[in-house]
């Protein structure tokens, strides 16, 4: 669906197609352990979270350059911008990646040859997001914003993803002040796998202005109450939600309910070469599984740019927000 949308809920990591895996492993002399494209799209096959995220680092072994970085971020927004994606927060993991050996600047200047250029050459802004794996620590975290102050011009925000069960938010209080203290807009994935709770402590420990999935706050009604009073945005991901078991099929998605209930929700694809299908993939399979009407679609897009942290450019928000009204569905 070409509807113009931002996409708010991307990691770049998880935009790495098989076709490409193998490319980048022969430019860089690493060895798959699997035959083929074919063998490869089948261990894409999850059962939760952590199996995900075991394909997942094993995979980012072929990223080894500035130049990998970029074609990764580039094959992305050329499948993004031909979904409708007027434009991008992208989320970016360097412990994945300083972990291996690899300095966080071949990580930042190789996705900035692409995203720099994203508007001429593609048609879609960005920002960039710095995430912290929450299953490692704190202090792990910390030294990973210090690492990246070099390049703050160049990042808008910082988020928290990979394993949640066991890792609350407050683990990493520290290190949201930090953000804070540098001007950093702040977001958290909560309730995918974890409880309500983790939700409204991302908001009160974490001060987070967007919850990346927050599916599991239509456990709590009090909770539901004070995200749809506050406007706090959610930024969910159907197809990734299915793959991943969160919910049984797309059908049993409480995408309807949500909005019915006058959450803002927003419509994403969290790491769509694993998961079946780019942002206007999932609008397409919500509309086609949940009915959604035209009215419903659009008030996602509007969501979208309304959550956007454009805040440094109202202009361009205000010519998106135009475009979705002007829209006419197929």
């Amino acid at each position: 669906m070409s509807l113009p949308k931002a996409e708010l809920h991307l990691h770049i990591e998880g935009t790495l197609e098989p076709e490409l895996a193998f490319e980048l492993a022969a430019r860089n002399g690493v060895t798959l352990p699997y035959a083929d494209t074919d063998e490869l799209r089948e261990a894409y096959r999850f059962e939760d979270l952590q199996s995900f995220l075991n394909l997942y680092y094993e995979l980012m072994a072929v990223l080894r350059t500035e130049r990998d970085f970029e074609d990764l971020a580039n094959a992305y927004l050329a499948r993004a911008a031909a979904q409708g994606v007027r434009h991008a927060e992208i989320f970016f993991d360097p412990q994945a990646h300083t972990s291996r050996g690899l300095g966080i600047g071949t990580v930042v200047e190789g996705l900035w040859r692409a995203l720099g250029n994203s508007e001429a050459d593609h048609g879609v802004s960005t920002r960039l997001i710095l995430c912290f794996l929450r299953d490692e620590s704190a202090e792990s975290a910390l030294a990973t914003l210090d690492a990246a102050k070099p390049y703050l011009d160049r990042i808008t925000g910082v988020g928290l993803d990979s394993a949640e069960v066991g890792h609350p938010p407050v683990k990493f209080r520290e290190v949201y002040e930090a953000a804070a203290a540098l001007g950093l807009r702040r977001v958290a994935h909560a309730g995918e796998e974890g409880p309500p709770e983790y939700i409204t402590e991302a908001l009160d420990v974490l001060g987070v202005e967007r919850v990346d999935h927050g599916l599991r706050c239509v456990e709590d009604p009090a909770l539901v109450e004070r995200l749809v009073r506050d406007r706090v945005p959610l930024t969910l991901c159907p197809l990734s939600n299915v793959r991943l078991r969160t919910v049984d099929t797309l059908a049993d998605h409480p995408l309807p309910a949500m909005l019915d209930a006058g959450l803002m929700c927003t419509v994403n694809s969290d790491d769509p070469a694993y998961f079946g299908g780019y942002a206007g993939d999932n609008f397409d399979a919500v509309r086609a599984t949940l009915g959604l009407t035209e009215e419903r679609l659009r008030e996602l897009a509007r969501n979208s740019f309304l959550a956007s942290f454009l805040e440094d450019d109202e202009e361009r928000r205000a010519r998106y927000l135009a475009e979705v009204e002007a829209y006419t569905f197929g």
